[in-house]
């Protein structure tokens, strides 16, 4: 059974997950709600290390989505602001059906995001 919707809040914008029907999305979803600082990296995604490891179950999924969720080793969740191809393996966490906006609402540097259900 997949997890329940989670949601994010970036800089003033909230975004909904569908979440990903992955031990790793449900195991999320069970310590929310969670504040987390996230990092800029590569111009195209925000991440943080999480202060427990979730399950992995990683694959390469060649293509990146704007509002792609996931989880990089165990402890590293990533949200992806731009689409790009990709040879890193990761773990599904779940997806921002409506991406829209989610590029200014993170702007340039590290973002405060409160996720939650």
């Amino acid at each position: 059974m997949a997890a329940r919707e989670m949601t994010v809040e970036l800089g003033g914008a909230r975004f909904i997950v569908t979440p990903a029907d992955t031990d790793a999305a449900r195991e999320l979803a069970a310590c929310l709600p969670v504040e987390l600082d996230m990092a800029e990296l590569n111009g195209n995604e925000k991440y943080a290390y999480l202060d427990d490891p979730l399950p992995v179950a990683a694959e390469s999924p060649e293509r990146i989505e704007a509002g792609d969720v996931m989880l990089f080793g165990d402890d590293c969740l990533v949200l992806f602001y731009e689409g790009h191809r990709t040879s890193y393996r990761y773990t599904r966490i779940g997806r921002i059906e409506d991406a829209s906006g989610l590029s200014a609402s993170v702007g340039g540097g590290s973002v405060h995001a409160t996720w939650s259900l």
